[in-house]
């Protein structure tokens, strides 16, 4: 892996960030690199499998794990059941970044998890802190916080022009899940 590994962030209200960050970890493994990936606020019993989740179970050098409760997250109906997840996410997270067994490291809908309050932009920036020198690291989700986007050594900023969802048709297995 290339020293110091970067702090990339992909943000904006359009759709593809997740598929973004997805790419860079393929990219990653074909240049025989280790990837993991740690998913905020998916992967609860009672949403329907992610095709990411299925896709990279079958990539070698590329893990998954997922902190995510079995219902969508509503700002102002947070649950203490749904913060202690995303506790046990950031220390998972913390352990990953610090362990320097990874040179990727992905955290999904980490912006989120900020936006909704259900944890500090301290608790992230520190994370970075401690994160293994070699390490590169990206942080997905919208509304990313400007403290985390002028820390950042790349910023994507993804925008909705038009979406399907608009039109009344609803998420598609393959395509937005």
């Amino acid at each position: 892996m290339n020293e110091p590994g970067l702090i990339q962030v992909y943000t904006g209200n359009g759709k593809g960030k997740t598929t973004a960050a997805i790419g860079a970890g393929i990219r990653a493994v074909g240049q025989g690199l280790r990837v993991h990936m740690v998913q905020f606020l998916k992967g609860g019993d009672n949403f329907p499998p992610y095709g990411e989740v299925r896709a990279i179970e079958q990539i070698p050098r590329f893990t998954l794990e997922q902190f995510g409760p079995s219902h969508f997250v509503k700002p102002g109906a947070i649950s203490d059941e749904d913060r202690e997840i995303v506790k046990r996410g950031l220390k998972r997270s913390g352990e990953v970044l610090a362990s320097g067994n990874y040179d990727l490291v992905i955290l999904d809908e980490i912006n989120v998890v900020l936006q909704l309050g259900m944890a500090k932009l301290q608790e992230v920036l520190d994370l970075l802190d401690r994160k293994a020198t070699q390490t590169e690291v990206i942080l997905t989700g919208r509304g990313a916080p400007a403290a985390l986007l002028e820390r950042a050594d790349l910023v994507s900023r993804i925008k909705a022009v038009k979406h399907p969802y608009d039109k009344g048709i609803k998420a598609r297995p393959g395509i937005e899940y």
